[in-house]
Formats: C-alpha cells, sequence, structure tokens
C-alpha cells in the first residue's frame, strides 16, 4: 500500500498508525518528526504530476483544506482519492477511522482510542468565555460558522463571537472586533503564525491566548492532549 497525504493531520495519523505506508505528503506536514518521504509541494498548491510519478495506490486529502481542481486532475490521470469532511468531533473520529481502515490499518490505534475517550469523558465547562479567534491578518479573519476548531473550542466552554456568521471564515475589520467585546481573543499559531510579537498588540486591553494550531485545527494524534493543552493556554490568558 502506498499512500500521498495531502492533509498535515492525516500525515501524522497515517504515519503513527500504518508505518512504511505513506510514500509522500505536503512541505506543511511536520509531525511526526523526522518522516522521512517525498514532498509534493503544499496543501494548496500540490505538484500534482510528482504525486502521480509516486504511483500512490491512495491519496488522502480534505475538502477545505485542498483544491477541487488538484483532486480532479489527481483522479483524471487515474489516483484513488478520498476526500475527508471535518466539521467537529465526533465527524473527526469517524473520518479518522475511514482514512486509517483504507490504508490498511485493520487493528483500530490505541492513540484513537484514548482521543475518543479523553473527549467523550470531558465534565461539563464550569463558566463560558467569549472569543474571538483571528486565523490571518491582512486582512484579519477569523473563525466564523460550522468549523471544527470552532467546535473544538465550545466544548472546552469557550463561545466565539461570530459562530454564527454566514461565512465559515469571514473578514472582520479590527474595529469590529473590538466592539465584540469577547473575554479572550485567541491566537493561534497557524495558519497565520501569530506569535507574542505578532497578534497581541493588535488587541490592547483583552486577553490574548496564544495557543497551538495542532491542539486546535488537527484531527489526529494530538486529540488526546488538545484540551488540556488549550485549557492551560486559555486559563494563564484570563487570570
Amino acid at each position: 500500500m502506498r499512500v500521498v497525504s495531502l492533509v498535515p493531520s492525516l500525515t501524522e495519523a497515517v504515519a503513527v498508525s500504518a508505518p512504511g505506508v505513506l510514500a509522500g505528503a505536503t512541505d506543511w506536514c511536520t509531525h511526526p518528526g523526522g518522516l522521512d518521504v517525498a514532498r509534493v509541494g503544499g496543501t494548496k498548491n500540490p505538484r500534482t504530476d510528482r504525486i502521480v510519478a509516486l504511483s500512490p495506490d491512495l491519496v488522502i486529502a480534505n475538502e477545505e483544506e485542498n483544491r477541487e481542481p488538484d483532486l480532479a486532475a489527481l483522479r483524471a490521470a487515474g489516483v484513488e482519492v478520498l476526500v475527508t469532511e471535518v466539521r467537529d468531533v465526533p465527524q473527526a473520529f469517524g473520518e479518522l477511522a475511514r482514512v486509517l481502515d483504507a490504508c490498511g490499518v485493520r487493528v483500530r490505534p490505541r492513540w484513537l482510542d484514548e482521543a475518543e475517550e479523553t473527549w467523550s469523558a470531558l465534565p461539563p465547562p464550569e463558566h463560558r468565555t467569549t472569543a474571538v479567534v483571528p486565523i490571518w491578518r491582512r486582512p484579519w479573519m477569523v473563525l466564523g460558522r460550522d468549523t471544527f476548531a470552532g467546535d473544538v473550542l465550545a466544548r472546552l466552554g469557550v463561545d466565539h463571537r461570530y459562530a454564527a456568521h454566514p461565512e465559515r471564515y469571514p473578514k472582520i475589520p479590527l474595529d469590529e472586533l473590538h466592539a465584540a467585546a469577547p473575554d479572550v481573543v485567541v491566537l493561534p499559531d497557524e495558519p497565520y503564525r501569530f506569535t507574542a510579537d505578532d497578534g497581541p498588540e493588535a488587541f490592547a486591553g483583552l486577553p490574548c491566548a496564544l495557543v497551538s494550531g495542532r491542539h486546535l485545527t488537527w484531527y489526529g494524534p494530538s486529540l488526546a492532549e488538545a484540551p488540556r493543552a488549550l485549557g492551560r493556554a486559555l486559563r494563564a490568558a484570563c487570570r
């Protein structure tokens, strides 16, 4: 079995569950460390010619992270493509099981059980917090409706202000983000790499939580530690 992954979180899931199966991955596939496979470009601009040359039995992709014209080009070249859709935590577990089965994993990996158990055992939040969650600047873009990251935060007691917005990733002027008066601004380090020196300065007077994008937006082995890691960052910001 030869698999090319165009989704960083799925790359990690397959690599740790079926060693040796991955033949290629994107330049953004950083986990697990030391992954030695052919690199096929970015998630939005994969080298389809390079992927076809790897003769994969399967390419795994995501309807949000990857572009349909690239996936169509792979199908036209005779490559089988599995496209996932992940909008909430339960759906993530179902799609992970589907991907691993397609990659020949016949025994459900322990990390997947542990991650699912971690999320199902979460106690009800003692109180709820409001947030805005920028994912880009210049222009400012935030989490909107129907996103996996939004569901992750909601299950941890964080309600983001634009969850009912018609768009999934709306562009919102900075003054409107301030006017939303959130309890906290959540700044992940991907897709835009917010840092202590790049992001918080735009929200003077508001607590800012710098969080790992891998824990907020990835659906893979990191799901097991995500509640603890995100909760720690949020508590530190709101003290």
